[in-house]
């Protein structure tokens, strides 16, 4: 059974002068254990529909359906989505003062599980999954993004994807702000929650550096809200090369 399907997908972004429509049809279907990646320029709408599948409020779905290994999630809220499977990884991540990463990623684990976890093995994989991503031990007991780098950023989301273990991680331009070293460090954590649990993962990306780490099994270009071409691999090398005007004029 496929894991994430979207069929027909629109929607629009509430504005102050009402509703903008963004995507307009959107069709992809992630199976089991698939890596796809989504590339396209800026206003193609990629972030819309990873907003869109989260359940992000300001984010109107007007026709179209999204299910989750079979069930209809269309409708449901993000917090329902997130118990469902579904994962997403914000381009932005926002600042939580007063909030520790620990306190945050216990509550969120919490929230999925239905229960809290056993200190004992909560403490155990924290560890493991610090060690994982490269963070100092006190990584965990600041505020929630507050100060941290990009890369800190980053890490944090790809903390909670350790310890959350989705069935489909949605990520936005996890690529973004990173020098070489905290993109190589990154993709590993990425790659090490996929071999450990064969999660599917939505990478939505500008550029192929990241599909250096993470190894795709299809590409996609997004134009005017839209897929508008797929491929293997060797699309991301392509677009590379030739970039997206002729799809964006198309």
């Amino acid at each position: 059974m496929s894991t994430l399907e979207i069929q027909n997908l629109h929607a629009s972004v509430e504005t102050p002068e009402g509703l903008k429509p963004i995507l307009h049809g959107v069709n992809l279907t992630v199976n089991d254990g698939e890596v796809h990646a989504i590339m396209g320029p800026n206003g193609s709408g990629k972030s819309t529909t990873a907003y869109a599948l989260a359940g992000h409020p300001k984010y109107v779905i007007t026709e179209g359906k999204i299910l989750l290994d079979g069930e209809d999630i269309t409708d449901m809220t993000a917090d329902e989505r997130a118990r469902a499977g579904l994962f997403l990884a914000m381009q932005y991540p926002v600042e939580v003062p007063g909030v520790s990463v620990t306190n945050f990623l216990r509550t969120a684990k919490t929230a999925i599980d239905g229960k809290a976890p056993k200190l004992r093995e909560w403490t155990k994989n924290l560890k493991e999954a610090t060690e994982n991503l490269k963070v100092d031990p006190d990584f965990v007991t600041r505020d929630l993004n507050v100060g941290f780098s990009g890369g800190e950023k980053k890490r944090t989301e790809v903390l909670q994807m350790e310890l959350l273990e989705p069935k489909v991680a949605i990520l936005d331009e996890t690529d973004s702000g990173l020098d070489v070293d905290a993109l190589r460090i990154v993709s590993e954590g990425v790659n090490h929650v996929h071999e450990k649990t064969n999660n599917s993962i939505v990478l939505i990306t500008h550029y192929s550096r990241i599909l250096s780490y993470i190894k795709p099994d299809f590409v996609h270009v997004f134009a005017h809200g839209q897929i508008v071409k797929t491929g293997g691999p060797e699309l991301a090398d392509e677009l590379e090369r030739s970039g997206y005007d002729s799809y964006v004029e198309e």
